[in-house]
């Protein structure tokens, strides 16, 4: 069993920066891959960024590419989604996800474990 709690959401302005970063309480927290997803809204949850074990590989929407860089430090059991150049259609719930499989994936039915997500709200 993996618990992921996220942490660092809040308010800022347009043109800010934040970071949210997602804790892991798994014994091993290295073979996994982490993604983040959000879900604004009235819209369907979507995926941001994903990080392979080992961080060499990572994938990002078109959305945040540029923006938004996700990093992992496995000594700690911690990924971090650093947002910067904010945009109000940033604001949304956002869900760290752990996938056993070590894939980078894009798709959150491939993430087994997910966070309870932290709002990220930016102001135009």
């Amino acid at each position: 069993q993996v618990q992921l709690v996220e942490s660092g959401g809040g308010l800022v302005q347009a043109g800010g920066s934040l970071r949210v970063s997602c804790a892991a309480s798994a014994r091993t927290f290295s073979p996994f891959t982490m993604g983040w997803f959000r879900q604004a809204p009235g819209k369907e949850r979507e995926f941001v960024a994903a990080i392979d074990w080992s961080g060499r590989s990572t994938s990002y929407a078109d959305s945040v590419k540029g923006r938004f860089t996700l990093s992992r430090d496995n000594a700690k059991n911690t990924v971090y989604l650093q947002m910067n150049s904010l945009k109000s259609e940033d604001t949304a719930v956002y869900y760290c996800a752990a996938d056993l499989s070590t894939v980078v994936r894009r798709l959150a039915t491939g993430y087994d474990y997910w966070g309870q997500g932290t709002q990220v709200t930016v102001s135009s």
